[in-house]
């Protein structure tokens, strides 16, 4: 970092030298090296990990869904989640591999187990919901082995949860600042945006008349992602910008509408008309889609950029110093009554 903050003494601090002198010129503003990062922006491929991102949350989303539509009696929109579910699974796990570039890195991550590691973990709950998945699908569509498969669907509908989420917080345990300062939020956004894309994926594949419990998941999804979303930017403050400009704003924007208007063509008309639904879906599917490359949009842009790393750390000092001065007056405030 460049640029030093100096201090001179003027008249007004004469007197003081034992309390500290006083600033008589501004702080200088803050300029990185050349105007250069100040972190390192992970060197990942939006195709690969915003891919990641988007077809994980699907299939855990999915498996949830398909789980449901099992115990209450709706067999084709079972299967076809079932189905989905191990398609997008299959894809996600291919975008990782090929973002890390040989499959054999991705088998080295399975010898050992961190559970302080967010891609140990999510390493260790690919390969444990993947199999689960694909025992679903297989039995859903061989008929073969009916008790084995529900067995199957019941634990890829446990791990499914976890395989939505996982990647918001490995996305949040980096320095990366719109990623790390929404750390709270983050996963509770996949999580709306994966249930709101197993949804849209649900309306497309399955009948009108097994439809009602996926068009209330997506009236529902679109209203906590819509929360979620608002939440990081208030906590967020200035990086906040990242999400609203540029390519992420774009991709965010466009996102949010697509989201609103296909959970409302759902809730509304996905009942009695099979074009409405299939629109409906394919609107949630596109929005939930663009609101993890817009996420992933956003976190490179605030890497790139120091101030949004500089900034809101200069900030929290500020806060911290205001409140340790401010505890400091209080506990040498004279009793009224000495």
């Amino acid at each position: 970092m460049s640029g030093t903050t100096t201090g001179i003494q003027g008249k007004g601090s004469k007197g003081r030298r034992g309390k500290g002198e006083e600033l008589m010129v501004p702080r200088a503003e803050f300029d990185s090296y050349y105007g250069r990062p100040v972190i390192k922006a992970p060197s990942w491929k939006d195709r690969d990990i915003a891919g990641y991102f988007f077809t994980g949350g699907l299939a855990g989303a999915g498996s949830v869904l398909a789980a449901g539509a099992q115990l209450t009696g709706r067999p084709t929109m079972a299967k076809a989640l079932k189905i989905s579910s191990l398609a997008a699974i299959s894809l996600s796990t291919a975008a990782l591999i090929n973002d890390l570039g040989r499959p054999s890195r991705f088998v080295n991550m399975l010898r050992v187990c961190k559970p302080t590691s967010p891609m140990s973990v999510g390493s260790w709950l690919l390969a444990g919901y993947g199999p689960m998945a694909g025992a679903a699908a297989a039995s859903a569509v061989t008929g073969w082995l009916p008790r084995a498969g529900a067995a199957a669907t019941g634990a890829a509908a446990v791990l499914g949860p976890a395989v939505t989420t996982y990647t918001a917080v490995l996305a949040a345990d980096t320095a990366v600042p719109a990623w790390h300062g929404a750390h709270r939020e983050l996963p509770y956004l996949f999580a709306a945006s994966a249930i709101a894309a197993a949804a849209g994926m649900a309306l497309v594949v399955s009948p009108t008349r097994e439809t009602g419990p996926a068009r209330c998941a997506a009236v529902l999804a679109a209203a906590a992602d819509k929360a979620a979303a608002s939440a990081a930017e208030r906590r967020l403050g200035m990086v906040a910008e990242t999400y609203r400009s540029g390519k992420a704003g774009k991709l965010m924007r466009c996102a949010q509408a697509l989201t609103v208007a296909g959970a409302a063509t759902a809730g509304l008309l996905g009942g009695r008309s099979r074009p409405a639904a299939v629109a409906g879906g394919l609107a949630l599917l596109t929005g939930s889609a663009l609101t993890r490359f817009g996420v992933f949009h956003a976190g490179m842009a605030s890497a790139e950029d120091p101030k949004y790393t500089v900034e809101p750390q200069r900030e929290r000092r500020r806060e911290r110093a205001a409140e340790t001065g401010s505890r400091g007056r209080s506990h040498t405030r004279p009793h009224p009554h000495s």
